[in-house]
C-alpha cells in the first residue's frame, strides 16, 4: 500500500513538472534573454528565469540576467525590442 503512494506522489510530482515547463516556455522575443538582447547579443533561453512586466513574461539566461535587467527595466526593455526588431525582422 504504501508504494502505492509513492509511485502516485512521484506521477503528480512529474505531472506538475511537465506542466510548470510548458508555461515556462512563453516569452516575449521567442524566448530569447532580454538582458542579452538589451546588450545586443541573442541568447536562447528555456524561460524558466523570467519575469512579468506589463503582463508580458520577459525571459533571462540565468537569475544574475534578471537582476541586472531589472535594475533599470524600462531602459533595458526598450533596449531589447530596438535590438530584437532591428535583427529580426518578421
Amino acid at each position: 500500500m504504501m508504494r502505492t503512494y509513492v509511485i502516485s506522489a512521484l506521477a503528480g510530482a512529474l505531472a506538475l513538472g511537465v506542466a510548470t515547463a510548458s508555461l515556462a516556455a512563453a516569452g516575449q522575443f521567442d524566448d530569447m534573454c532580454s538582458w542579452g538582447l538589451a546588450n545586443h547579443k541573442d541568447v536562447r533561453t528555456d524561460c524558466s528565469v523570467n519575469t512579468v512586466i506589463k503582463g508580458k513574461t520577459y525571459c533571462f539566461s540565468s537569475p544574475e540576467a534578471k537582476t541586472d535587467f531589472m535594475k533599470n527595466p524600462d531602459a533595458n526593455l526598450a533596449k531589447a525590442e530596438s535590438f530584437y526588431k532591428s535583427e529580426h525582422k518578421g
